[in-house]
Parts: C-alpha cells; structure tokens; sequence
C-alpha cells in the first residue's frame, strides 16, 4: 500500500492534503508533514495544504486559500480522517483520485485507495513509515518536526498506551534531524492565562459517579462567562483524569447548535458508546456530537454500564 502511494504521488503534478475539522497536532503535524515530505523529494509538485485555521496551533502550520480549479487533475490525500462528515473543506471529492491515510477504525471507507493502520499511535507514524518505506527519500528538518509534533500530540508525550516500540522508532529517527524539541513542546503544552483559570473551575465542579466515572458538562453560559470557546474548553478534557479510582469520563461541551461528546478511558471500550450517537474514534479516546442535554444523559448511563460491565469481567 506504501509503495502504491508514493507511486500515486508521483504521477500527479497537484496535490492537496486534507485532514478533520478542529485539527489536533496529529490532524496539522501528518498533513503538514506529508505536505513537507513531498516537496523536500519532488519540488516541481504544487502542495497544497487546506481546512479551517486553529490559532492555538498556528506555530505548527499555516493552511493555503486555494481556488477551486486547483483541484481539477489533482490527487487528494486525507489524513487523519475517519469519515467524511468530519473531514474540513468539502472540496476533497473534487479531485482526479482520492488517497485516505488513517489510524482510527475504517468504519467509512472512502477513497480510490485506502491506507489504514489502526494498531498506529498516530498518523504521522504512519507517514513516517512512508518515508522509511523508501530509501531514496529524504527528509526536512522541517518534515521531522511536524510529524514529531503529531505523534506527542496523539500519544500524550508518549505516556498514553497508544505508545509502542515502534513509536519510539519511528520518534528516535526524527529526533536525528535539526530542530528545536524544547520549543515545540512548550508551544504544544502552552495554554492562556485564561484556560488556567477555567482549570480551576473544571477541577471544582466536575462529578465523578461510583467513584470509577467522571462528568463535566460545559453549557453555552459557563463558556461565555468565562471567556472560553468550545474549542479551549475541550483543551481540558484530561484535566481530571489523575484522580483516583477513575476508569473512564466524558466531557459535554455546549456549542449554538450541538453538544459536542468527548469520551475518555482508562479500559471500558468507547468508541462504541460514541458509534451509537453517529461518532466514532479510538477504543480508548472518541466522540460525537449530541443535540439535547437529554441525549447526554444517555450518554453518561451508557458510559457508567460500560465501566461497570468493564470491571466486572476483570
């Protein structure tokens, strides 16, 4: 599948990356990384890479304004993206052929050709992957430090248990190129003064159910009060996932016309919880988007059965 990647690189003079919709640093670090991949190895190609901007991470990549004819003749990759209702700029179908490189469950699979490694910590191991695939390649120290950025991000600075030798691998070869780790770190683990202070909020009124089951619901009113966007407030999804006892929690985070789901775990499976509310993910980190505090109610007593039912079988 690597190769007949590359190959279908090389026979097209355009190419646009995509990635999700709220990019993390996997979604911007693998696309950006990509995007840097092939110009350091084909720099007559026009790369383009598209989607929403995320000020917060505007340190790892800036997206291009393209106009729609740029996409007739081109191939597309997606990164990152599990199904197309998520992936940002609707434009990506409109391309000569399109590639899906993922590691999330290909519950939606799209594309003229799909590359996905679920047993991958992020996708940005798997583009370094690509690169090791073939030794004629090379890499930027420009390439390294975005799918550097992308594998911390999914793997929680290597503490999640997403994190395995090959991880370290495929991290160890980019640590041999030339850029600043301790200034991407800082920048990947900086947040405002601002979300600080909503910490301390979080921390004091989220619930935690049986001891084993955390709960922090984010209404419009909270958010406006204290000045945060859904965006910032998501940012703390793990703040309280240290307490002791915990086994898996769920953040509400109220938006104008949606409540956007974030489940966490520490073992009960969740990704079929979010699949039940048209979301998916990760075994152990997923989502959905609900549309009423009702269905987040749901939500929570499927979520509290999970770890119940998880426990008991242990």
């Amino acid at each position: 599948m690597k190769n007949k990647i590359i190959e279908m690189i090389k026979a097209y003079d355009t190419i646009i990356i995509h990635r999700h919709v709220r990019p993390d640093p996997d979604a911007l670090g693998s696309q950006g990384g990509l995007a840097a991949l092939i110009k350091d190895n084909f720099p007559s190609k026009k790369v383009f890479v598209v989607g929403e901007e995320v000020e917060s991470l505007s340190f790892l990549n800036k997206m291009d304004l393209i106009e729609d004819a740029m996409y007739e003749g081109a191939l597309v990759i997606v990164c990152d993206t599990a199904n197309q209702a998520r992936i940002s700029d609707e434009r990506y179908g409109q391309g000569d052929k399109l590639v899906k490189i993922d590691h999330h469950p290909n519950e939606d699979p799209y594309g003229d050709l799909m590359w996905v490694e679920t047993k991958a910590s992020s996708v940005s191991e798997m583009i370094v992957d690509l690169y090791e695939s073939d030794p004629s390649l090379k890499m930027s120290n420009e390439a390294a430090r975005l799918l550097y950025a992308g594998i911390i991000g999914d793997t929680g600075h290597f503490m999640f248990n997403n994190t395995t030798p090959e991880t370290f691998k495929k991290a160890s070869r980019l640590i041999e190129k030339s850029f600043d780790r301790q200034t991407l770190h800082d920048q990947l683990n900086e947040v405002t003064l601002k979300v600080i202070r909503f910490k301390g909020y979080v921390l004091e009124n989220f619930e935690l159910i049986n001891g084993q089951v955390g709960q922090m619901r984010l209404t419009k009113d909270v958010l406006q009060t204290y000045g945060i966007s859904p965006q910032e407030g998501s940012l703390l999804i793990n703040s309280f996932s240290n307490v002791e006892g915990i086994k898996a929690w769920v953040f509400f985070i109220e938006e104008p016309d949606q409540i956007r789901v974030r489940l966490r775990s520490k073992g009960p499976v969740v990704n079929t919880i979010a699949a039940r509310y048209n979301g998916g993910g990760h075994p152990m980190a997923s989502g959905a988007t609900v549309y009423s505090w009702e269905d987040c109610d749901r939500v929570l007593a499927d979520l509290i059965e999970a770890t119940q039912k998880f426990l008991e079988e242990q």
